[in-house]
């Protein structure tokens, strides 16, 4: 819970400080307004992911497993593009508080929300060695 409230922060403190140093990217607002943004970004950046293993899979059950030549590398290759589609949707959702001009400015922010997201994520490896040593002593 404590993780979920820092990102939220990070993000928030990226939208209303970073964000306006990036040409291209335009955040108008309080950081109230970002606090908003942070928390649209965070449900769009699920939908987003959602869409993409969805279609992923849909491509994958049509093509019999051939369409997995084309998406393994692009998923490899793009997953940092994510959070750029997910800026730029919630750039459509929120015109009159956030505007990027085009994809560069937007792969640009997406960078910086991904290193945020990666610095809080937290480290997984040492849980799954701790539920694992639960689970030899019991």
């Amino acid at each position: 819970m404590v993780r979920c409230i820092i990102r939220l922060l990070l993000t928030a403190s990226a939208f209303y400080f970073l964000f306006p140093m990036l040409p291209g990217v335009q955040f108008h607002g309080n950081f109230m307004h970002a606090l908003a943004a942070g928390m649209l970004f965070a449900f769009f950046g699920w939908l987003v992911e959602f869409l993409a293993i969805a279609i992923s899979a849909m491509l994958t059950i049509g093509t019999w497993g051939m369409a997995l030549l084309i998406l393994l590398p692009a998923w490899l290759f793009g997953f940092w593009l994510l959070p750029a589609v997910t800026l730029k949707v919630l750039a459509g959702v929120m015109p009159a508080t956030l505007s990027i001009t085009g994809w560069l400015p937007a792969i640009g922010g997406g960078l910086i929300m991904m290193i945020i997201g990666v610095a809080t994520s937290g480290d997984t490896h040492k849980k799954m060695r701790r539920d694992i040593k639960i689970i030899r002593q019991s």
